[in-house]
Order: C-alpha cells, then structure tokens, then sequence
C-alpha cells in the first residue's frame, strides 16, 4: 500500500496535499483540471518535487526522505524523456547501469524487453529515428525494466492517436503484471479502460480513491464542475 499521511507536495508557489491510501498490485487513475497539480503529485512520490509535509510510506517504509532512485518506483513521463544521442539500447539500459557500454549480460534483459514490448531489432537505433508510438515504447520498456514495484504514468501516451494510445495503455498494463500503477489522465475513458479506482485532484487536493463505476456516476464534489453533465456517457 502507497500511504499518504497528510503528505504536502510543493513546486514554486503551488502545492497539493493529499491524505489517502492506493492499494497495492492495482491500477488507480489520477484525473482533474489542467493546473490542478496531477503532475506534481506523481513527482512528488517519485521524490522530483520537494514533500514539505506529512509522510509518505510505502508498505512499512517511510520513502520521503529517500532519493529518487532509492524509491520503490519507476517512473513514464509525457515526454519520454529519452536520450536523442543515445540508441534504444543504451537508453533502455540505463535502467539497470550508467554504463554506455553495457555488460553483455543487461544487453540480453534489454532486448528481450525490446521484444515485449514489439522493438526487436530496433535496439541500435537512436529515438529520432523512431516515430512516436515507437519512442513511447522505448521508455516503457526503460520503466519496466526497472522492476520496481510501483510504476507511475505521467500520461506518457497523451501525443498518440487514440487507437494507438489504447494499444500502449493495455500493452503496459499487461506487462506491469503484479506493479502499482498510478496513472495521469485527461481522459476518463482511459480510466474507464484500465483503472480500478479513481483520485481526483482539484483545488490544491487530491481525494481518497473510489471504485472507477463509482467515481465516474457520481464524482467528489470539486469534480462535478470539471465533468459537467458529461460525467454519466463514460460508463455507458
């Protein structure tokens, strides 16, 4: 379980609080205004923003004053974030070493992903040489390969067109296998499609999680303005 005991998350002037619980080995969508702070919540477990208050704790650990990469969590960001000098491989690679030469050993765990992932044979190409959907797989493979227990989705998939997007979205919840994920989204049709539960963020708050059916029927009160009388046809 991912614990927020009155957790405060702060970037400049804005900050978000949030005090709940997301259960672990589930899927659990995060959705709210643009502005609300949904980004600075994911960054903040991931430890890129500063925690100015309350804890945070994963199972029995307290993870607030932890580095980025000694939390339990891999992270897929809107952008990818990847390395255009850099080939496939040695992006990929980075999950496992800083070594740009990798040992033929971690070649061998990155090109099986590549290939989970439908990149075999593009590992020494560099991500200008791929299209977007092909880059969005790259950084999956790099996040799942990782191995950490919780994978956080910053809506890593926003730029593809929708048939594509659903196509990554169920490609990297099939191989998240047992993770906590915790995903981004502008769009409740994709937490109708993969999340079992829903945080939604507004006014510098994140609320507790409710069933996906739930939430979508019957928003938390700051939502129902951001919904509007569109709220009912997601679930239909």
């Amino acid at each position: 379980m991912l614990k927020f005991e009155k957790a405060v998350f702060a970037q400049d002037e804005f900050a978000i609080s949030a005090d709940l619980a997301v259960a672990a080995a589930r899927v659990t969508a995060v959705i709210g205004p643009s502005g609300a702070g949904k980004s600075t919540l994911l960054h903040g477990i991931a430890g890129f923003v500063p925690q100015t208050g309350g804890r945070l704790w994963w199972q029995d650990s307290d993870i607030c004053e932890r580095a980025p990469d000694k939390r339990p969590v891999s992270m897929l960001f809107q952008d990818n974030n990847l390395f255009p000098h850099l080939t496939v491989l040695q992006n990929v690679a980075l999950a496992l070493t800083p070594k740009l030469r990798p040992a033929q050993e971690v070649v061998a765990q990155v090109e099986d992903m590549l290939t989970k992932v439908g990149l075999a044979g593009k590992s020494q190409r560099r991500p200008g040489g791929l299209s977007g959907g092909q880059q969005s797989r790259v950084a999956l493979a790099r996040a799942l390969l990782q191995d950490r227990p919780v994978m956080l989705m910053d809506e890593p998939f926003s730029a593809l067109g929708p048939a594509l997007k659903d196509e990554m979205l169920d490609l990297s919840l099939s191989l998240a296998g047992d993770r906590t994920v915790i995903m981004v989204t502008h769009d409740p049709t994709d937490a109708v499609r993969i999340a079992d539960e829903v945080i939604g963020v507004a006014e510098g708050t994140a609320w507790p999680p409710v069933a996906t059916s739930v939430f979508m029927s019957n928003p938390p009160g700051p939502m129902r303005s951001y919904f509007g009388s569109s709220v009912s046809h997601h679930i239909d």
